[in-house]
């Protein structure tokens, strides 16, 4: 995923400063040389917003947080959750109690100890603490630690998402000095594999990270240091690669793949993400207009889905007009065919809702995004009568102002995730991706029955949701976006994540 996460969450974007890119190895290249220490250089086109855990994301901030915190349980590249700080996890019958059990001799980085009580501040932190991803624990109801390993979640109701956001930013266990520290954002305390050198570090710009030499778990320290690279944009990403100034990268867009390819790096791809417009004010607060069905559907055709993947991916990718995967269950191939491009039907539709002579939306507009986006849709929409007014927005501000809310509707760029993970993240009342708080009877009903129904009936209830948000246009997905992850094959191993385009931190090696 490229992660807005911002949640966000998510998503959750934070200022992308031009970094200059340094070895950070030793010998030639950036991984340094079989005789010295072993040093990994990594491009993040986002900054590190803040280490404070209440507030963190996930996406392609996963790196900075793996880092220096260990998470409660561990998502594996092959799509499981496992033990980790948490050395146990258990349900009940019922699935509304999780009992974690808490590694012993644990120590955070400034020496003190971990145990359950300290997990339980962690866990009452996030869930209080005001960030985009505080809903994650939405479901849980007390959190208790009645012995020095045990930890217990009550929750109000199934949460089937809940053991991956422990493994996520909901899971991240920081140490107590942290907690009441003005530094929090730029001075973490974890208990993770590395630690951060804040003298070699330049806020927004490069991050640098040594081995903890005390951490329990060894096997997962594969280098002595970690140096991310802030690549402020596309250009910068490649640049560095084609010198040879790191060893692994993102990729923000796929217009530069043969450079890329030519300079000896490896990629490796998957459709995690999405690309479209999210259609946020579907009961028409600040817009009337979109209030109206036919409206969001007039928008859905009048995108032309296959010109615009073509343009800006260069056709790498896939079109489509829904948001759940491809390997959900809820996934349904026809629904692609729904929103075919016909300008005609879209001011028809229009016209139908009362709006012949067109309307009006204010979007924001953010480089990261790619500039030759915020052009091409707005063409399209004024070609039927929507006119868009592009407000430059720093891309600092740009999931801040989305969930502030402060935009009808708005381009982005969305993870998919396992369904009830993407419910939570932008289809649900609470979700951070659904800033007006937007259901409906029927949209709620078929929520609750995916949340508490046995397998069979998550998988056709969620069927029913997919279909239902196509049909009611809440969203205007243009393609899913091949993403792709560098890195030079020569040098390191990457594992991808299927959740996420951004490995695990745990999953680079060095080449023998």
């Amino acid at each position: 995923m490229i992660g807005w996460r911002s949640k966000a969450a998510a998503v959750a974007v934070a200022a992308l400063v031009l970094a200059g890119c340094s070895s950070g190895g030793s010998g030639a290249g950036p991984s340094g040389t079989s005789a010295g220490p072993k040093s990994l250089v990594l491009g993040q086109f986002l900054a590190q917003s803040t280490f404070d855990t209440r507030k963190a994301e996930w996406g392609n901030r996963a790196l900075y947080y793996q880092a220096v915190y260990d998470t409660l349980l561990r998502g594996t590249s092959e799509g499981t959750i496992e033990p980790y700080l948490a050395s146990a996890f258990t349900y009940n019958d019922d699935n509304t109690v999780l009992t974690l059990t808490i590694r012993e001799g644990v120590k955070f980085s400034d020496g003190t100890a971990l145990d359950a009580g300290v997990v339980k501040q962690n866990l009452d932190r996030f869930k209080s603490g005001g960030g985009a991803y505080a809903t994650d624990l939405a479901n849980v109801k007390t959190i208790e630690a009645p012995n020095p390993t045990t930890v217990v979640l009550t929750l109000s109701a199934p949460d089937p998402a809940l053991t991956a956001y422990l493994s996520r930013e909901a899971g991240l266990v920081a140490a107590p000095s942290m907690f009441d520290a003005k530094d929090a954002d730029t001075k973490p305390v974890g208990s993770g594999p590395y630690v951060l050198d804040s003298t070699a570090s330049v806020t927004g710009t490069k991050y640098v990270f040594t081995k903890n030499p005390s951490y329990w778990n060894a096997d997962v320290q594969h280098y002595d240091t970690i140096t991310m690279n802030v690549l402020a944009d596309p250009t910068a990403i490649v640049n560095a690669i084609k010198a040879g100034e790191v060893d692994a990268a993102v990729l923000t867009d796929n217009n530069n793949l043969d450079q890329v390819k030519a300079s000896g790096f490896t990629l490796a791809t998957a459709e995690l993400n999405f690309m479209g417009l999210l259609l946020l004010d579907r009961a028409g607060k600040t817009n009337p207009a979109l209030g109206d069905v036919r409206v969001r559907q007039a928008i859905n055709y009048a995108v032309d889905r296959p010109g615009l993947l073509k343009a800006l991916q260069k056709g790498n990718g896939s079109v489509t007009a829904q948001v759940f995967p491809t390997s959900s269950a809820a996934y349904d191939e026809a629904l692609n065919e729904r929103y075919p491009y016909d300008p005609a039907k879209a001011k028809a539709l229009l016209a139908e809702a009362g709006h012949a002579d067109g309307i009006d939306i204010t979007m924001a507009s953010t480089a990261v995004l790619g500039g030759a986006m915020f052009p091409l849709v707005g063409q399209q929409l004024a070609d039927v009568g929507i006119r868009v007014k592009w407000v430059d927005t720093p891309v600092e501000n740009y999931i801040a102002d989305l969930t502030a809310p402060k935009y009808a509707a708005i381009p982005m760029q969305l993870e998919t995730n396992p369904d009830w993970q993407l419910i939570q993240f932008m289809l649900s009342p609470t979700a951070p991706f659904n800033p007006f708080k937007y259901g409906d009877a029927t949209s709620e009903k078929l929520i609750k029955e995916i949340q508490t129904g046995d397998e069979a009936t998550q998988k056709a209830k969620a069927a029913e949701l997919n279909r239902y948000i196509v049909e009611q246009a809440w969203f205007a997905p243009f393609f899913r976006v091949s993403a792709a992850y560098a890195f030079d094959a020569k040098d390191v191993t990457v594992k991808l994540n299927p959740r996420n385009i951004v490995p695990s931190l745990y999953d680079f090696t060095p080449v023998s």
